[in-house]
């Protein structure tokens, strides 16, 4: 799921700005944060969550392996302690090509346009 560039500037996000980018629950995401130990927003007063782009990122490796690729949570975790670094850039190609096939939609729709 890609962040909105107006948004590249924040430097905190809050748990329901993130749910929305994932598309997930609130719940989801505290549930993630007590299983994946990497996954550790800042508390502000009241335990409200701020989420750091590093916090996101985590979120999106966790998203890639569990919702995308279908594994459970003992897997993903398995997964992200014995290769991160493929892990990671497994999930960077994946979050490429659905960029690239938004675009190819986007050229389909105006080409439908025109003819």
């Amino acid at each position: 799921m890609p962040l909105k560039t107006d948004k590249e500037l924040k430097l905190y996000y809050s748990i329901s700005e993130v749910a929305r980018m994932f598309d997930v629950n609130e719940s989801l995401l505290r549930y993630w944060e007590k299983e994946f130990p990497m996954i550790q927003p800042k508390k502000a007063g009241g335990n409200i969550r701020q989420y750091r782009k590093e916090d996101i990122e985590n979120i999106r490796l966790v998203y890639h392996l569990v919702k995308e690729k279908g594994l459970t949570l003992a897997g993903a975790k398995q997964r992200l302690k014995q290769n991160r670094e493929t892990t990671v850039q497994s999930a960077e190609i994946v979050e490429r090509l659905k960029k690239v096939r938004e675009e190819l939609a986007a050229m389909r729709k105006q080409l439908d346009m025109i003819v």
